[in-house]
């Protein structure tokens, strides 16, 4: 599709000049400027996919109108078939083509359907000099943190606790730094304040980051392999900590059972995982990505905090006033001196660490797709 309309906003610089986006779209694009659209898109996959790396399989789709949303929809939540998407190509007369086994179709195409009329957000990505390609990247990571604590809209910028500056990719691709936010105006702020290498040029994105589209409200039965859920459940097993240093625990809702897991990546999260406790009801959001089902947690709202009471001291003989011995694991308590039995040792209500609400993984371990608490009112 073409930009139109009359009123314009400033989106980036390429090579030192400014770069302007309309604010309405246009629907209709001539045939010339079709197949101009095409002959740009074609020579610059094919100059700058790596098509060498194993894992590297491009594609690219060109439309002259916008698949149904649900094509989006679909591959952020399930699993999509390549027939699928070179079928729906044809009947929509698209000009596409797949390198390789041509997987990048469909990221291509479903990136098409996609509409920002519902939640988005926005990435300014800043662009490398070429001749600095495949050397280190120079992202001061001071001015990272300003720019963090100046720009209150901006995201996911930096890990306080694990020193992770997650605006700098950790790829050898031509990207300086990408920074997410809500607000067009802060991000062109925000691309001022860090500093860095000379940047070659840079652009502001509409994106799905930040969204949470790739979750849907689940029961535990409906729940399967390869997608992203949320699903809500009580604690029926503590949580243990795994080799490794995962940390596992079971929920359950009427219609099943499911494991959860806080996985070492996630870091101090994990704490928070660890203080659950069984009759604790919980809602769980992430992804399922291995057999047996368990849930890769990327957030959780706490609903319900059971109360914990813990074993203080054995019980005291009422008429020595001396504790009484354990007869063994669940065999109650015995006077050594007067023989005295109980079964009640001294107990107290457990002060729990955690309270209800959400919670979340750390910058460092947070998905691109995941929405930050930040953003969870939008």
């Amino acid at each position: 599709m073409g930009l139109g309309g009359k009123e314009k906003i400033k989106i980036g610089e390429i090579n030192g000049k400014d770069v302007f986006s309309s604010v309405e779209l246009q629907e209709d694009v001539n045939e010339l400027e079709y197949k101009k659209i095409k002959k740009i898109v074609k020579e610059t996959v094919e100059e700058h996919a790596k098509v060498e790396d194993e894992n590297t399989n491009p594609g690219f789709s060109v439309l002259k109108r916008q698949p149904d949303f649900e094509v989006y929809k679909k591959a952020v939540t399930q699993v999509v078939l390549l027939d699928e998407i070179t079928s729906l190509l044809n009947k929509l007369d698209a000009d596409f083509e797949g390198y390789k086994n041509g997987r990048g179709l469909i990221g291509a195409t479903s990136a098409v359907a996609w509409s920002s009329d519902l939640d988005k957000t926005y990435e300014l990505i800043s662009y490398r000099q070429k001749k600095r390609w495949n050397t280190k990247r120079d992202v001061d990571t001071e001015s990272v943190k300003t720019m963090d604590k100046s720009c209150r809209t901006t995201f996911d910028n930096y890990d306080y606790q694990n020193k992770h500056n997650r605006v700098v990719p950790n790829s050898p691709c031509p990207i300086l730094y990408g920074i997410r936010g809500d607000d067009v105006e802060e991000l062109m702020q925000a691309v001022s304040i860090v500093r860095s290498e000379p940047v070659d040029s840079w652009l502001i994105f509409e994106t799905n980051q930040g969204s949470d589209d790739h979750l849907q409200k689940k029961n535990i039965e409906d729940i399967r392999l390869y997608r992203s859920v949320i699903v809500e459940g009580a604690v029926i097993h503590n949580p243990y900590t795994l080799d490794g240093g995962h940390v596992i625990f079971t929920i359950k809702d009427s219609t099943g059972t499911i494991d959860c897991a806080a996985y070492e990546p996630t870091k101090e999260f994990r704490d928070i995982i660890r203080e659950l406790s069984i009759g604790d009801v919980v809602e769980v959001y992430g992804g399922l990505r291995e057999n047996p089902l368990t849930v890769n947690i990327e957030k959780i709202n706490i609903q319900y905090l059971k109360d914990v009471v813990e074993k203080i001291e054995n019980p005291i003989c009422p008429k020595c006033g001396k504790h009484m011995k354990s007869k063994g694991k669940d065999q109650g308590f015995k006077c050594k001196i007067c023989g005295i039995k109980s079964d009640k040792p001294k107990l107290r209500q457990r002060q729990r660490m955690i309270r209800t609400g959400f919670y979340e993984v750390p910058v460092c371990a947070r998905r691109h797709l995941s929405k930050p608490l930040k953003r969870v009112s939008k």
